[in-house]
């Protein structure tokens, strides 16, 4: 994609964490201003990177977000706004820029409070979530599918690979947003070993056999817990049931395929929604221990059996800043048969992610993306690339 940049030696990349304010010269009705004027301007000016998709290297292009937000282009030239990643096939580290939106989400929850009164909105928490419902109304409506040119130029994006590749027959940004592949765009590895578990999204992917050590390397929210996640009582037979499971974590940055698909062959279950908030979910957000952005977000449980060991497996979809909704597809067929690789939904706009959760036994993760997890550092992977394996009986 454009904006993965192999060196970043020209100056660091900045360390976003409470104490260390780069943006001190805005107050939050600063952020908060520039926050709303972002996605007003997405419904009128249809270039991507003067909007909701500006970057670092696109800030002293726009004079106007100068104004709003004092500081912003200081920022910029002082700092990489973003994350490493490691590409899976070659080991390579590379920096993945974020999106100034995320940053600015970031800093109203790094240093504002969720629960103070921003601007005209009674919290953080209540501006952050009437600007992504404003975001997925606008990209709704059929004059944002001009913005779907520029979208595509900025990341770069492969459109050979679209079912349907021609930009002019999508109605509107989101139906783009949440396009379909060619059925042999993702084949699933090892799909001839029965015991095989794929990734289910292309994502920036964290893998941890325990939730404890989740929380040593990775989610370091205080109130992080398995029954948190699943809305469940501590006691509760769901709770028990996934006590110890091993934890995938896949990462939907914007620019990425938004359809989720099955790790798993089993069979489709029950789905259980949980309201919640709209906070970014970049793993600058999820590292700190004051914020439990995966328990607080909206979010979509699917409870899949799995054919090979009869146990269940919780997936879990997590709305973010500026997403729209959590969409099921195959996942909506309560008793029917899946099998790996296959869709079981999408997001609609916005990053977002997914959890999976598996039971003891269920899962043995591969080596390469254990290692690099506990590092930590996520992994850039694919639809159907192998996750891991179910150790035999």
């Amino acid at each position: 994609m454009h904006l993965l940049h192999h060196q970043v030696q020209d100056k660091p990349v900045e360390k976003i964490q409470p104490g260390v304010n780069n943006l001190s010269e805005a107050q939050d009705e600063h952020i908060a201003q520039g926050l709303e004027s972002m996605v007003a301007h997405s419904e009128t000016n249809h270039d991507v990177s003067h909007g909701i998709h500006m970057h670092g290297k696109n800030v002293f292009e726009v004079p106007w977000i100068h104004k709003m937000i004092p500081g912003i282009e200081k920022l910029a030239s002082n700092y990489h706004i973003g994350n490493f990643v490691v590409v899976r096939e070659s080991g390579e580290r590379i920096f993945e820029s974020m999106p100034i939106y995320a940053r600015i989400g970031m800093h109203l929850l790094f240093y504002g409070s969720a629960r103070e009164t921003v601007l005209h909105y009674k919290s953080v928490a209540h501006l952050l979530q009437a600007q992504s419902i404003k975001q997925g109304t606008i990209y709704n409506s059929p004059d944002s599918a001009k913005s779907i040119a520029s979208f595509v130029q900025v990341y770069s994006l492969d459109l050979d690979e679209l079912l349907e590749p021609d930009i002019t027959k999508y109605g509107c940004f989101n139906e783009f947003f949440f396009r379909k592949l060619k059925p042999d765009a993702r084949p699933v590895e090892n799909a001839a070993n029965p015991s095989g578990i794929c990734s289910a999204a292309d994502c920036r992917l964290t893998v941890y056999p325990t939730v404890d050590l989740a929380r040593k390397f990775w989610i370091k929210g205080d109130e992080f817990s398995i029954p948190n996640l699943l809305q469940v009582p501590v006691d509760s037979s769901t709770a028990i049931e996934f006590d110890g499971a091993s934890m995938a974590i896949f990462r939907l940055a914007p620019a990425d395929y938004h359809r989720f698909h099955c790790p798993i062959d089993g069979v489709v279950g029950d789905t259980t929604n949980v309201p919640g908030q709209y906070y970014t979910v970049n793993p600058q957000a999820v590292n700190e221990p004051k914020f439990d952005v995966f328990t607080a977000n909206v979010r979509s449980i699917l409870y899949l059996t799995h054919t090979a060991t009869g146990k269940r497996v919780a997936f879990v979809a997590i709305g973010a800043l500026l997403v729209g909704s959590i969409v099921w597809t195959k996942g909506a067929e309560k008793g029917a048969e899946v099998k790996r690789g296959e869709e079981l939904g999408y997001f609609a706009y916005g990053g977002s992610t997914v959890i999976a959760l598996f039971p003891k036994g269920v899962v043995e993760f591969d080596q390469d993306l254990v290692k690099n997890s506990e590092e930590p550092i996520e992994t850039l992977v694919k639809v159907g690339s192998s996750l891991g394996t179910t150790p035999a009986a």
